[in-house]
């Protein structure tokens, strides 16, 4: 992207954020703005397309540390129409500059900023954009892995025009006025020669003199893209998935960019995720943890397994079926993590109550508070 189209825009606005923001919140920004403007929202809206675009090439920018520092520093440089000075010295700023021996360190720098903005080929290979999509999956699937349906809708070269953004019958021709550098040289105020984008050709180094109908002369056109991905087995909820090579098609034989797949996990009614583990909590009854029994599990995707229950079962102990959680990569899979919990009935018949004030008054079990209640009031 050239000098041109930097100064033309303002990235921080288009994500809302402040100047100094911080990584993160330029992520967060931007993953709201994706979401709330994509077009799979928002179906045969151009406004929601357009301001979709604007922030994923905002986020492109700002979201990568080199590019976000050499746009910030082209834009203090070129944003004001020339190059100027930093405020708060006393007196003429250049004979401060050349009388403390700094002259030719500092023109070095300019130099190598200038040189650099005009050896920059505008014309040569692009990489295309990073795109972000969104795919929502159950529970089940996430923890065996899933391949789902993806439509992607990003910029690509004019279908008509095959990204010459001519005419068909007619070519761009080279700029007359910087001879297709893309660059020309100005001055500020006869001090400096500035190398700034060249202004009749907006820095593209050719001139389009019949443009194409179809585009506009941009040469970019809205590619729409089906495809299937798939999303691994043990993937979490929120995790980003990068697609290599499957983003914004680049320009002039340049490398497409990359496809980021934010996967959302729906939960589920009984089991929950620990790792590679699946916890499940499964209610037993009194009689069922005093003198054991063997009880039905359920499982997420197989048919239930039978579980021993040891006589004398505490309530909250952790048993382990193994093997019966969540798929890795290697092609295991994690434990099933079961909690069992004493389930106590809310009513009991008068047999029922007999029987178990007898049990109190023939248990020699020692009182299980004693101990707690000797400690806190000693």
């Amino acid at each position: 992207m050239s000098t041109k189209d930097w100064l033309e825009k303002d990235y921080y606005k288009v994500l809302g954020v402040a100047k100094d923001a911080s990584a993160e919140e330029i992520k967060k920004a931007y993953r709201k703005l994706a979401r709330d403007n994509h077009p799979d929202q928002n179906p045969g809206n151009p406004e929601a397309e357009k301001r979709f675009k604007e922030v994923s090439e905002a986020n492109n920018v700002l979201a990568d540390p080199a590019k976000r520092k050499r746009y910030d520093d082209e834009r203090r440089l070129f944003g004001g129409g020339g190059f100027r000075f930093p405020r708060g010295g006393q007196g003429n700023p250049m004979d401060d500059l050349f009388r403390s021996g700094e002259g030719q360190g500092m023109g070095d720098i300019f130099g190598g900023l200038f040189n650099q903005g005009a050896r920059r080929n505008t014309r040569g290979p692009r990489r295309g954009h990073d795109v972000e999509g969104e795919a929502t999956i159950s529970f089940s699937d996430a923890a065996e892995g899933v391949t789902v349906p993806l439509e992607m809708v990003s910029d690509a070269p004019c279908a008509t025009c095959h990204g010459t953004g001519a005419e068909a019958g007619t070519m761009p021709v080279v700029c007359p006025v910087c001879d297709g550098s893309g660059m020309q040289t100005s001055t500020a105020g006869g001090v400096f020669a500035l190398n700034e984008p060249c202004h009749e050709c907006r820095g593209r180094g050719m001139v389009i003199e019949h443009p194409c109908k179809t585009c506009q002369g941009s040469g970019r056109g809205k590619s729409t893209k089906h495809m299937n991905v798939r999303i691994p087995a043990g993937v979490s909820d929120g995790a980003r998935i990068r697609l290599k090579g499957k983003g914004g098609a680049g320009e002039n034989g340049g490398p497409s960019g990359d496809l980021y797949v934010i996967v959302h996990v729906s939960p589920h009614a009984l089991f929950g995720r620990k790792g590679s583990d699946l916890t499940l909590t499964v209610p037993i009854t009194y009689p069922e943890a005093v003198l054991g029994a063997e009880i039905e599990v359920p499982t997420l995707n197989g048919p239930a397994v039978r579980m021993r229950i040891a006589p004398g079962t505490p309530n909250g102990r952790v048993l382990r079926v193994r093997g019966k959680g969540v798929g890795r990569s290697d092609g295991s899979h994690g434990d099933l993590l079961v909690t069992v919990q004493i389930s106590v009935p809310a009513a009991v018949d008068e047999s029922a109550k007999a029987s178990l004030a007898a049990y109190r008054d023939q248990s020699n079990e020692a009182n299980p508070r004693g101990d707690l209640f000797a400690r806190n009031v000693s």
